[in-house]
């Protein structure tokens, strides 16, 4: 029994009847011998293609007469033409024309394409391929105007704020009496409107400036024992804010890990898996990531999206204080007395370790006789300026820049906050009568806070000198630049933080600020320790200015050993961005 499949090819060939066969050919040569007639009348072409510019009305248009026979030719003979061409080819046939007449359009209006696309397509494609790559693209430190700014403090019957985050409108504070508030920020004033008159447009009342507390919740010491409270039940030190603005998480001091829902505070998750305090908190940039360090010396990762514990990172040999990360499944945390960064590559199961703890560098105190060197004993403090450098705060008041091509520190920025004048006798001894020869001299201020913008060679510090100093990466990357103290106009009293300011020539230097780091009579921007600071831009990448949030308290975060006159709360600082 035969079949289509095991017939020989040559019975299976179909050959086509006479009356078909000649068809095609026929429809050819016709359309060949329309189109070669219909040459001269191809000036009609951009009235076809008007659909495609869409550049001009037919408003404009001369009144078409009516079709002739050979138009008609013309026009099957064109589609014949593209009959064959596949929907690729076809799109591309269509492209060439919309960029003919574009051309066209451009070359009778002198448009400047060229520049347009410099401006609007490279520079844009440059950005992305950078924040893909996880560098650094961005000096924006030189755009604003940090001598400038507007401050507002806002605060709570609370105790002294430990930590904050921020997710624009919204800030959120914590405090050592357990107390979780939610705010929200108003937009910033514009910096000069006037009237056509020439007066200032009426201003808004200091009330309304201030964040507007919108939900707060309070945790109970008392319940300690109890473990289906969800809530604090000791200091809490740590808040973080996912980007989608759907999560907040706190730790604090009673080894316990909340997630809260953003919007009305409540508590969807409790984590006890950490065996001491929770120090830090930082989500991974742009998802629900979120990695946290404790004092038991280890860090865990967690996922938010399914509330569920994802594993741990084992490696310190101190108490973990800090964390940060970016884009990328990474981290970066510092292990206080163990004097060591360390950079946790979460997929790899990997890690990379920086190793601090040293004093000035020797090219940088030479020539100074008599110069102070001060010995780092922790690294309290990190911040990522982006996936290849980034920069720590130490308890001798020095501000390091990394980067991971090297274990050691690329630059370092000795006394950035200045030296604290030297203890009074009667603080240095418990006697009644004590000597009056003070055992030490001036010690350095620590860094308590420290906060980049991503991706950008801004850096802001903060400590209990009274100012929030602002820092840039050089243009090379290879050293920290001073830029000013938020609130100073520069300039201004210069010669009492010179200790402060970071320079080369005054690594070491015997600068003494007084108490608070200002000048007799000066008022303080900030009355207090700076515990944590936030930074985000208004706008398109900064356009509409930058605000800086300083969570402030009488006495540092982790402890009562240092105690500074100011007032619990926070501070909001408005930054304009300079005209050019």
């Amino acid at each position: 029994m035969s079949s289509f499949f095991t017939l020989p090819a040559s019975q299976k060939k179909r050959k086509r009847s006479g009356a078909d066969a000649p068809t095609p050919n026929k429809r050819r040569t016709t359309s060949k011998s329309s189109t070669s007639v219909a040459k001269p009348a191809q000036a009609k072409k951009p009235q076809r293609d008007e659909s495609i510019s869409g550049s001009e009305s037919d408003e404009n248009d001369t009144p078409r007469q009516p079709a002739s026979e050979g138009d008609e030719d013309e026009g099957v003979s064109s589609e014949s033409d593209h009959e064959d061409e596949t929907g690729a080819e076809r799109r591309l046939r269509l492209a060439e024309r919309y960029l003919a007449n574009i051309k066209g359009e451009v070359e009778e209006g002198g448009f400047d394409a060229e520049q347009i696309d410099k401006d609007l397509i490279a520079e844009r494609l440059k950005e992305d391929v950078a924040e893909t790559k996880g560098r650094l693209y961005r000096h924006i430190a030189s755009e604003f105007a940090f001598g400038e700014s507007t401050k507002t403090q806002f605060r709570a019957d609370t105790l002294s704020t430990t930590s904050i985050a921020t997710c624009p409108p919204y800030v959120y504070t914590v405090s050592k009496d357990m107390v979780l508030i939610k705010w929200q920020l108003p937009n910033p004033s514009p910096a000069s409107t006037k009237a056509p008159g020439g007066k200032s447009k009426k201003e808004a009342p200091p009330s309304r400036r201030r964040p507007t507390k919108l939900l707060s919740t309070r945790g109970n010491t008392r319940k300690s024992k109890d473990p289906t409270f969800q809530h604090h039940t000791a200091p809490i030190l740590t808040v973080a804010a996912s980007s989608d603005g759907r999560f907040v998480a706190t730790g604090g001091a009673d080894k316990r890990l909340i997630i809260w829902s953003a919007t009305d505070l409540t508590p969807l998750r409790l984590f006890t898996q950490h065996r001491d305090s929770v120090t830090g908190l930082a989500f991974r940039r742009g998802t629900n990531q979120l990695y946290s360090s404790s004092a038991d010396r280890t860090l865990k990762t967690w996922s938010l999206n399914e509330l569920a514990y994802v594993e741990t990172l084992f490696g310190h040999q101190d108490q973990v204080l800090d964390v940060a990360a970016l884009a990328q499944e990474r981290c970066l945390s510092v292990g206080a007395r163990d004097r060591t960064v360390r950079l946790w590559k979460v997929v790899e199961e990997t890690q990379l370790v920086f190793r601090g703890g040293g004093g000035e560098k020797k090219s940088r105190a030479q020539g100074k006789e008599g110069a102070r060197s001060f010995a780092e004993g922790s690294i309290d403090r990190v911040a990522v300026i982006d996936e290849e450098m980034f920069v720590t705060g130490s308890d001798n008041g020095s501000l390091a820049m990394w980067t991971m091509h090297k274990k050691k520190p690329v630059y370092t920025v000795p006394l950035a906050h200045g030296l604290d004048p030297p203890l009074k006798p009667e603080e240095a001894y418990a006697e009644k009568e004590p000597s009056y020869t003070v055992p030490s001299g001036p010690q350095p201020r620590w860094i308590t806070a420290l906060a980049t913008v991503p991706y950008s060679d801004l850096i802001v510090s903060g400590s209990w000198d009274g100012w929030v100093r602002v820092w840039k990466i050089s243009e090379d990357k290879k050293r920290i630049e001073a830029v000013g103290a938020v609130g100073r106009a520069p300039g201004e009293n210069e010669a009492v933080g010179r200790g402060a300011l970071g320079s080369r020539e005054q690594a070491g230097g015997d600068a003494v600020d007084g108490e608070g780091g200002s000048a007799e009579g000066e008022e303080q921007a900030v009355r207090g320790v700076v515990n944590d600071l936030s930074v985000f831009e208004r706008g398109d990448k900064g356009k509409d200015g930058l605000c800086i949030v300083a969570a402030v308290g009488t006495e540092h975060r982790l402890g009562r050993w240092k105690t500074v006159k100011g007032k619990n709360g926070a501070v909001v600082f408005e930054i304009r961005k300079m005209s050019r």
